[in-house]
């Protein structure tokens, strides 16, 4: 019996440090979200129309991306539905194809409207091939719009890879309970 107890312990350890893990690593990621949001604002104070008017959007503070013929890029990112955080993400990509590099670059997702922010809610959202993300600079986004009801910002941190499609990027979407 002391034994069963003992284990029994040690599995309560065991998950709770989980579940702490999980959770400062979540508090991480919304911490680097809010940082990348000023960021992007800083770089272009025209996205605030786009934070202001969206169903919702998705901040990916960093998204690792590399490629030599076979490319993968990853990032876990915040959820945000009328300015508040509703969960987490994560952007998987694999690609084949003539590219080479490497990088580190912010991605922010606007979602027009209700049904688009949902369709992604849904947990198993993927880009079309054909869509692209519009690179932040001063003054791009007076040009920009949505694309089916999304809209992908993009801004590199360090590296060099000479690429805006987002086409083939999987996300999955994680709740608050």
């Amino acid at each position: 019996m002391k034994i069963l107890k003992t284990f029994m312990a040690v599995c309560l350890l065991f998950i709770s440090i989980g579940v702490t893990a999980q959770n400062d690593k979540d508090k991480q990621v919304i911490s680097d979200a809010e940082k990348a949001k000023t960021t992007l604002l800083e770089k272009d104070a025209g996205l605030e129309k786009f934070l202001d008017t969206s169903a919702g959007y998705v901040i990916f503070p960093n998204v690792g991306k590399g490629a030599l013929i076979i490319g993968g890029a990853t990032g876990n990112g915040v959820v945000y539905e009328n300015e508040q955080i509703i969960g987490m993400s994560k952007l998987m990509n694999l690609s084949l194809g003539l590219q080479a590099g490497g990088e580190s670059h912010i991605e922010i997702i606007f979602f027009e409207t209700q049904k688009a922010l949902d369709e992604f809610k849904e947990g198993n959202f993927e880009f079309s091939a054909r869509l692209s993300a519009v690179a932040a600079d001063k003054g791009v986004s007076k040009d920009a719009d949505y694309n089916d009801n999304v809209l992908v910002v993009t801004m590199p941190k360090v590296g060099l890879m000479a690429d805006t499609s987002v086409g083939g990027q999987k996300f999955t979407f994680h709740p608050f309970k």
